[in-house]
């Protein structure tokens, strides 16, 4: 490791020549009170940046260590520093001059949500941050003053004012950490009082816009019904009344734009964290949820839909069922296999979203088309059963058919955006309909041994396909090209892995972690022999013990965030391969 110093003499050799000399400045540099790394040079003042990192002693910072002993409050004091920085970067970014990015200071534009990135990790008592510098240049020829103007001026005036607790708002710190605190608390409430979600009175759940995930100004806070209102403990905000989700099967129901979905996209965001002010703090959901959809088009791999989907007309094993080009029906169907085999333990679900075969068949439809050639069980039918037998509890907007009352355990009507419990009344007009079936027979939760074969990259990649047990791991240099596309999909060398149908995504950085995880399963796990399950426990267990480290490379990015492994499922098993 050189010193500061010495860095300061090779800017000034290196002033004025070729844009490729800047590569002469990669690697460590001690400076007063952290190390800095240039990881990687951009090969031009055009292309992506240059990424770096700061790391320092957390004692040297100065950072509580009770802030970073519990993961709740290690990810949230994680997050605080991220968005810190962020802010900093935006005083100086492009005050340094020069063509294409030159000058840029960026690092992850966190939002509402609480993830852990790779732009700030704490371990062992280390505080790791990354982040981008476009260094300066004009034309194609080094602007290396411009560079020194970066590095030895604003970046440790932003490392100074952002990342040492002395001079950060340590008022503000402390409501993140209480906050994560409680937040976690409550999710531990939630098993321990039987529940799958939880909405505190006072709740903010519209967003401003559709393009926005910022609170709206204007609007009427969510009041819990009487009959469904819990009162919770929380460790710093003390007693918290709201509005407690049982497990079961529960509806939601009422006119349009009264707030249904509304409601129920709150709950799907409820798996993550938000931070203080967005109005959805403390609505907590059961982090294994999953919101189910119809996804036309998606692949679907050797799954098991039986208790969905049987009898084909052409004879289609659906034990094993394989598609390119699944229907709607079939595509929910094979989420729902999917999301057990992932290990949910609740299932969000949009009537408006989902294939209505699939959903619902009325009494006047099962008189008309015999049980005998209709192949599809619909999810009606199964809805009991996957909570009585499974474990599985089911929250849904309905609004076409009230088949679904006679299976519901609780029954909410949004009615102007406030709720009310309406499960009794209801109950007492199904006393008067029972003329068509509600469970179907032989329910049975599939045995997932599913195995996906060992990847081999088309013709001229250089990845032979071996790896995992015994296999010939690919050196640094051979890994392939990944390219993410905000939340609609990311691409593994030529083949795109269309994710848009996965709600829960939150951003796009995590878009970018799946296809890092992704190209780690095919290179070092997948080897024709490994399960599903054990594939993806193998990625997250990686991750638990050696972080972003095993999956980036030559070097750990800024620009990653963390998704859940559910989503990581979902990844895999919309891969074509």
């Amino acid at each position: 490791m050189k010193a500061s110093n010495e860095l300061r003499v090779l800017l000034k050799s290196i002033d004025h020549k070729g844009y490729p000399a800047y590569k002469d400045t990669a690697g460590e540099w001690r400076f007063s009170n952290y190390i800095l790394s240039i990881d990687h040079v951009q090969g031009d003042p055009f292309a992506s940046p240059s990424s770096l990192h700061v790391q320092l002693p957390c004692q040297v910072a100065g950072l509580p260590e009770e802030y970073y002993k519990e993961d709740c409050s290690r990810i949230a004091l994680q997050d605080f520093l991220v968005r810190q920085l962020s802010r900093q970067f935006e005083q100086y970014n492009f005050k340094a001059k020069g063509s294409g990015k030159s000058g840029l200071l960026s690092i992850s534009r966190c939002g509402q949500e609480v993830l852990p990135r790779s732009a700030c990790e704490i371990t062992r008592g280390t505080l790791i941050v990354r982040f981008y510098v476009g260094f300066p240049a004009f034309g194609r020829t080094i602007n290396a003053g411009e560079l020194e103007k970066i590095l030895f001026e604003f970046l440790p005036r932003c490392v100074e004012n952002s990342l040492f607790y002395k001079n950060l708002d340590q008022r503000k710190l402390e409501r993140a950490i209480f906050l994560a605190e409680d937040q976690a608390e409550l999710r531990k409430l939630l098993k321990k009082e039987g529940l799958a979600a939880f909405v505190a009175n006072g709740a903010v759940l519209p967003r401003k816009s559709g393009v926005s995930e910022l609170p709206l100004a204007e609007c009427v806070p969510f009041v819990s019904p009487a009959s469904m209102e819990r009162t919770l403990v929380l460790p710093h905000r003390g007693e918290v009344k709201g509005m407690g989700i049982p497990r079961g099967v529960t509806l939601i129901v009422g006119g349009g734009y009264h707030g249904k979905s509304t409601l129920l996209e709150a709950i799907q965001s409820g798996v993550y964290n938000h931070i203080e002010g967005d109005g959805r703090e403390l609505v907590i959901t059961d982090d294994t949820a999953v919101k189910l959809r119809a996804e036309d088009g998606r692949s679907i791999r050797n799954v098991n839909i039986s208790l969905f989907i049987n009898d084909l007309p052409d004879k289609k094993d659906t034990t094993v069922f394989t598609t390119a080009d699944a229907s709607g029906s079939t595509s929910q169907a094979a989420g729902v296999v999917e999301s057990i085999e992932a290990g949910s333990g609740l299932f969000l679900i949009d009537e408006d979203t989902s294939a209505t075969n699939f959903m619902v068949r009325d009494e006047f439809m099962q008189q008309v088309i015999v049980r005998e050639k209709e192949p599809i069980t619909p999810y009606i039918e199964r809805v009991r059963d996957l909570y009585e037998k499974a474990g599985i509890s089911t929250i849904m907007v309905a609004g076409s058919s009230g088949a679904f009352f006679h299976i519901a355990d609780h029954i909410l009507l949004m009615d102007c955006y406030r709720a009310e419990e309406i499960t009794e009344r209801v109950k007492e007009l199904c006393k008067e309909r029972t003329d068509f079936q509600l469970r179907a027979h032989a329910f049975a939760v599939p045995e997932f041994q599913r195995v996906l074969p060992a990847y081999k990259r088309a013709e001229g990649g250089r990845h032979s396909g071996r790896g995992g047990r015994g296999g010939d791991k690919p050196s640094r240099h051979e890994h392939m090209k990944v390219k993410a596309s905000g939340l609609e999909s990311f691409s593994l060398d030529k083949e795109i892995i269309n994710i848009r149908y996965l709600e829960q995504l939150t951003d796009s950085e995590q878009t970018m972690a799946l296809a890092y995880f992704l190209r780690y399963a095919l290179e070092q796990i997948q080897d024709g022999r490994r399960t599903v399950q054990e594939t993806v426990h193998l990625i997250m267990d990686t991750f638990d013990k050696k972080g972003w480290d095993a999956f980036a490379g030559s070097y750990v990015p800024c620009g990653l965030a963390l998704p859940r492994v559910q989503e990581v499922f979902a990844c895999l098993n919309r891969f074509r391969g």
